[in-house]
């Protein structure tokens, strides 16, 4: 079973405990997703990497909590959870909406005079500066699952069951609230280096918009392109695995430019 330790409360699950690493990874899901979505990554990077994974409220074991639909005050109670973590170094990854909200807490850690995270990893998810006109969390049900299914999820086949659906879709709808209504206050920066991921043929995310996160940190900034589509993380997930292994055992600046995988 997954541990989610006291000082973390109900916000974070730890699935492999990894005592003696020297560098810490919190992972953060994508809208509709739950924390059990990094049990792979936490698998694969462990015992080098102490792996924690963000549960948001309105799923799994949290189902019955409503979930927080908006970006500012979800990102201020997982900083809240957070904020106590100083026994080792800090990292964190975001897929698609966790990408945001990964922005988010790294900018609260360093307005509260925190040391800033050794690097910020976002997959799946164009830069906060880049906005579109996007208003699914508005449309009925029918088109809201026909987007989520589009898009490829790694647990889409459950869409089909109705009793799954009764559960999920109030988190699915709110995380796409909360999403598509952000908008990143202009000039914000952040002061570590960035790893962007993202799929070549991902619908949500054009090239261009992944490399405008270089916009957003005083750090370096590296572009990572892998094949496939939103979910390219899952299929490549030995890749993606590697990659993190990799900047977390070196934990340098990086450089700025793009590379296929």
């Amino acid at each position: 079973m997954p541990q989610a330790p006291e000082q973390f409360g109900t916000w974070v699950r730890r699935f492999h405990p990894a005592p003696d690493s020297d560098v810490r990874l919190v992972c953060l899901p994508h809208a509709g997703g739950s924390a059990s979505f990094y049990f792979p990554l936490s698998k694969a990077l462990t015992p080098a990497v102490d792996v924690l994974a963000v549960q948001y409220p309105g799923r799994q074991d949290r189902r019955h909590e409503p979930p927080v639909d908006n970006v500012p005050d979800l990102a201020d109670r997982i900083f809240e959870a957070l904020r106590h973590l100083d026994d080792r170094p800090l990292a964190l990854f975001g897929h698609s909406m966790g990408a945001v909200l990964a922005f988010e807490v790294a900018l609260r850690m360093q307005d509260a005079g925190l040391p800033a995270p050794v690097r910020l990893f976002a997959s799946g998810r164009r830069a906060p500066s880049r906005d579109r006109d996007e208003r699914l969390h508005q449309a009925s049900d029918a088109q809201l699952l026909d987007e989520v299914r589009r898009l490829g999820g790694p647990h889409a086949a459950l869409l089909a069951d109705p009793e799954i659906l009764e559960v999920i879709m109030p988190a699915i709808r709110g995380d796409y609230r909360a999403v598509e209504n952000y908008r990143a206050a202009p000039g914000r920066r952040l002061q570590c280096p960035v790893t962007v991921l993202t799929g070549d043929s991902d619908p949500r995310v054009s090239i261009d918009e992944a490399a405008a996160w270089e916009e957003h940190t005083t750090g370096l900034t590296e572009l990572q392109v892998f094949p496939g589509g939103h979910f390219f993380l899952v299929d490549q997930s030995a890749r993606v695995s590697g990659l993190l292994a990799d900047r977390l055992a070196r934990r340098d600046a990086g450089t700025l430019h793009e590379a296929r995988i």
